[in-house]
């Protein structure tokens, strides 16, 4: 019993000393530890609200942190990350991408006509999909509409004059040459076009994502080829027929009785009328202008341009309200070329007119020729000419 109340005074005296060494080492710690605070001048740390007085802690978030000083303050909180992506429109960042908008991942914001306040993307898609593509496609449909309504119901224009036998030379073979090259140019371009714009929501549903796929591709590339062609050959059919659509005052004549469309017989005209003329130069030369140079831009084929994405964007919505206007201006045009009037398309074809025919739609040409101011064939001699003008 002695030696067992001996033993247990042993260890207990042993217990009371590695506590008072574990004490003293322990306090030495915490002040080595405390040392650098007490370096003069030195701030305190900030605290978390929540922890005890002398406890250090996380720093407390700002406004101005960057991402890497928000991870140690705020773990997950990509704040300025996204604050940064939402405002390189205005303040672009860093990026090794190359481009002319390096750093800007979201646009400024901007409000185009008939869009509301959002960034210059999502406003250009607005105009788009809310303007452009509805009242665009619905424009196209009502003048084919007219054109097919008109056609039934009045049948073709001409026929009141018979034909004598004798032609005259109304085109000449460079002419038609920069006529068929632009003609074809533009229907390539109309067809593509009218495709990429509309074929997601007529053509998809019909033939399937892949085929689609394949005949937009090859569209959209004959598209960006053919497009510096039509700009071209426009130019060369704009100073072709300058001289002979310039305006005179007989036009405003041929206007007031709407060119004979409604009854009446079809007014007097030089060579070309009034409504050829309101198509060369509202078609070619305004709609022309506007048409050629911003898909000169989307083409990316012009000096100079930083071809920026506002601008592109910008670009675009022109170019498709001009292209939408100029095909239903051109859309009448190929009517009373083709099927809309008799003998028309004999013109452009061979180049040459029957003598009626000149007397009927356009008098005033056919009795400058008949005088002699303007030579009945331009061309050298084909033998078409059998016998003189009555």
């Amino acid at each position: 019993m002695r030696s067992t109340l001996s033993a247990w005074g042993a260890v207990r005296r042993w217990s009371i000393t590695a506590v008072t060494v574990l004490a003293f080492v322990g306090a030495a710690h915490g002040q080595a530890t405390a040392q650098p605070d007490e370096v003069p001048g030195a701030k305190p740390a900030p605290t978390v609200p929540g922890t005890s007085p002398g406890v250090a802690g996380a720093p407390l978030p700002q406004p101005g942190d960057t991402n890497a000083q928000r991870a140690k303050s705020q773990p997950g909180n990509n704040a300025p990350f996204w604050r940064g992506v939402r405002e390189s429109g205005t303040k672009p960042g860093v990026t090794n991408l190359p481009g002319a908008e390096q750093g800007v991942l979201i646009q400024e914001m901007v409000q185009y006509p008939g869009s509301r306040r959002a960034t210059a993307g999502e406003a250009w898609r607005e105009v788009r999909n809310r303007w452009i593509i509805p009242y665009g496609g619905s424009l196209v449909v009502i003048v084919l509409l007219a054109l097919a309504l008109y056609y039934f119901a009045r049948g073709p224009l001409g026929g009141h004059e018979s034909n004598t036998g004798r032609v005259i030379q109304r085109f000449t073979y460079f002419e038609r040459a920069a006529h068929w090259s632009n003609a074809i140019a533009f229907c390539v371009l109309a067809v593509s076009g009218l495709v990429m714009a509309f074929g997601k929501f007529l053509l998809l549903p019909l033939i399937g994502g892949a085929l689609f796929g394949w005949l937009t591709y090859a569209l959209k590339t004959a598209h960006n080829f053919v497009g510096p062609l039509f700009a071209v050959s426009l130019v060369i059919v704009f100073l072709t027929f300058l001289r002979s659509n310039m305006p005179s005052r007989d036009d405003l004549r041929w206007l007031a009785k709407g060119g004979g469309l409604f009854g009446g017989g079809e007014p007097p005209s030089h060579r070309f009328n009034a409504g050829e003329k309101l198509v060369f130069w509202g078609g070619v030369f305004v709609l022309g202008i506007v048409v050629v140079s911003t898909g000169l831009v989307l083409d990316k084929v012009l000096p100079g341009l930083a071809y920026l994405r506002g601008d592109m964007q910008v670009a675009h919505m022109w170019h498709s309200v001009a292209a939408i206007l100029m095909m239903a201006v051109f859309l009448g045009h190929i009517y009373i070329g083709t099927i809309g009037m008799r003998g028309a398309y004999r013109a452009m074809k061979t180049g040459y007119v029957d003598e009626g025919w000149a007397r009927e739609h356009h008098r005033y040409w056919y009795e400058d020729i008949r005088d002699g101011k303007i030579p009945v064939e331009r061309d050298p001699p084909s033998g078409r000419l059998q016998q003189p003008m009555a």
